[in-house]
């Protein structure tokens, strides 16, 4: 995986701006640590930091290739899955090839079939292309959204970047955020709408589009959307598809000149995916797969069960490893480190986060980068398959608002009331919610009762499957792993789109149909383990760290958090006994990651001098 920047200006001759854009692709230097490259015509710039996986010697970016009278120029950053298929169809065509990397695939493909070769693709990316003799550039970003976008229009031009802190380095965007942009962070927070870059005027290439920039602007195009249309395959039918399809995906995704490994914490998803990986490598003749499980200081003393994580991972991860026969290994964290990592967490999301959930996640990232560079993670199988509690949850399907952020009045009361009123955050909340359901592809003539649940896998989707996966990109190339998501593949999306629940539910369990397909290739006691999402430390020191991080905050008169809470509310919290009764975000988000996210909201605002307009 890499990190990708670039410069357009129409005014401005960029062959004298190579400290702007160098400085642009060093901020994410960790998403591209072996290599480096600049590119630049008078008024174009493209800039790469380069995480090799594919063709060490051959893959280096910016990649140029001339046909005929055009020359073009590539930044990418991703993986082509199908890259073998289409270089074949592309020599058929008469086209050849000097390196065995997908970047110069994805070139080739833009030279012959123009913007419509992301039709044709399969696999996560975000790519900048420029068409010097036409004076165009062209940015796009894989179906799902896997790998991050964002681009700010200028005056006279526009920048892009792989991340936030990539377009803010540009000197002519300035981090300035409105009362959109503080919605966003404290009323949908740590979610985010998406295509909004939270910063004024800083956007994000939507999952499924492709723009176009020349000298008349910007033009955009939507290049996949899902398609609701019955579904006309038997039970065994669906099983066996999804059977195959999931072996193909992890087959396709092993692609690596590097070692790779797998995340693997004993619960349905990550042991399906080391389950068709560990198969693959047995039938290579390849030694045992690696896996790496995440477990916590005294987490079995301090573990306790609640209706979002029933059961801890540890003992089914290694029930899973044992049986698949692979290479586990364990790292284990303590509430100290993952306190601590808090900041780095933010640096790495450029946005407050999931607090430990993201923080735990960089740690456990970090130690497996010293013995594998590609990982691949069971992430996004619940939005595929409707595993989260709220799918069957009575309070969340009647919610009218996001269900897996339902205590909005306490997230309203540590507001300061001017910054209510001002923001007034249920209303924006309810705005943006109405906005996903109006974009739900419809199915004529389906029952209410389903409708509802289209709607849900519609919401899970493309509102919350978005801040999983800018988690998983920005915690895992933060120390320069690259993680993959095989559940991602928009083949398998399209076709569990149309499944109805009544198969998603075989058995009358949830993912029930995920779970029938695995038959056979998992243990029965682990195949039917209720869900239980990212283990988190229940040690008591971490709650005391964060109640303690919050409360040298609130006695710092500098800090920019305070003219924007309700201190007597926020006192109230921190004097609070027990915990939420359900999360006030996710599964996981509880009351010491309340305190924790405004700790993170404070460090943002001071770190990147974020202007309130």
């Amino acid at each position: 995986m890499c990190g990708i920047a670039g410069w357009i200006d129409w005014n401005v001759e960029i062959t004298g701006q190579r400290p702007v854009l160098k400085a642009m692709a060093d901020v994410q230097y960790w998403r591209g640590p072996d290599a480096e490259g600049i590119w630049m015509s008078h008024r174009a710039g493209l800039a790469h930091r380069r995480l090799s996986i594919i063709d060490p010697e051959g893959g280096a970016q910016p990649m140029i290739r001339r046909q005929g009278e055009r020359t073009l120029v590539i930044v990418y950053n991703g993986e082509l899955y199908n890259m073998a298929e289409l270089q074949r169809e592309l020599e058929r065509l008469g086209y050849t090839f000097a390196t065995r990397c997908d970047t110069e695939v994805v070139l080739v493909a833009y030279a012959h079939w123009g913007p419509a070769c992301v039709e044709r693709f399969n696999g996560i990316y975000a790519i900048g292309i420029w068409d010097e003799q036409a004076q165009e550039l062209f940015l796009a970003r894989d179906r799902l959204g896997v790998k991050p976008l964002f681009y700010a229009p200028l005056e006279n031009g526009l920048v892009f970047a792989s991340e936030l802190k990539g377009v803010l380095a540009h000197p002519a965007v300035r981090p300035e955020v409105d009362n959109e942009g503080l919605a966003e962070i404290f009323a949908l927070g740590p979610g985010r709408t998406p295509g909004h870059g939270v910063f004024r005027n800083v956007y994000e290439v939507k999952p499924g589009w492709a723009l176009l920039f020349d000298r008349m602007g910007l033009h955009h195009r939507q290049y996949w959307k899902l398609e609701s249309r019955p579904h006309e395959d038997d039970l065994e039918t669906t099983i066996a598809t999804v059977r195959d399809l999931l072996e193909d995906t992890v087959g396709r995704q092993l692609m690596s000149d590097v070692p790779v490994c797998a995340l693997l914490s004993g619960g349905l998803d990550s042991s399906a995916i080391t389950a068709f990986a560990a198969q693959a490598f047995r039938r290579q003749g390849r030694p045992p797969l690696r896996t790496f499980s995440i477990d916590y200081v005294d987490n079995n003393v301090y573990f306790q069960p609640n209706a979002f994580q029933p059961t801890a991972d540890g003992p089914w991860a290694e029930r899973v490893a044992d049986f698949l026969q692979v290479d586990r290994r364990i790292i284990t964290l303590t509430p100290s480190a993952v306190a601590d990592a808090l900041r780095e967490a933010v640096r790495a999301r450029d946005l407050p986060g999931m607090t430990d959930v993201d923080s735990s996640l960089l740690l456990f990232c970090r130690e497996i980068k010293k013995e594998a560079t590609v990982a691949l993670s069971g992430e996004c199988a619940d939005e595929v398959f409707g595993g989260y509690p709220w799918f069957h949850r009575k309070e969340a399907l009647k919610a009218d608002i996001f269900p897996w952020s339902l205590k909005m009045q306490e997230r309203i009361s540590v507001l300061h009331p001017d910054l209510v009123h001002h923001l007034q955050p249920e209303q924006y909340v309810r705005r943006r919610y109405r906005e996903a359901l109006d974009a739900v592809p419809r199915l004529p003539g389906e029952n209410p009762q389903d409708a509802r649940i289209r709607e849900m896998f519609y919401l899970n989707l493309f509102h919350w499957m978005p801040v999983l996966l800018d988690r998983k990109d920005r915690m895992s190339m933060a120390v320069g792993l690259e993680v993959r998501v095989p559940f991602c593949d928009h083949r398998l999306v399209e076709y569990m789109w149309n499944v109805p629940w009544s198969i998603k539910m075989a058995g009358g369990r949830e993912k029930g149909l995920l779970r029938v397909a695995m038959k056979g290739l998992l243990p029965e006691d682990a195949l039917w383990r209720k869900k239980s999402p990212f283990p988190k430390t229940h040690h008591p020191d971490f709650a005391r760290a964060c109640r303690s991080a919050l409360q040298e905050v609130l006695a710092d008169p500098t800090s920019p958090l305070l003219p924007l809470i309700h201190r007597e509310s926020v006192n109230k919290w921190l004097q609070a006994e027990g915990e939420f009764d359900i999360p006030w975000f996710g599964q996981l988000m509880r009351l010491p990651q309340l305190y924790a996210y405004l700790v993170q909201v404070d460090q943002w605002l001071r770190e990147y001098r974020v202007q309130i307009l």
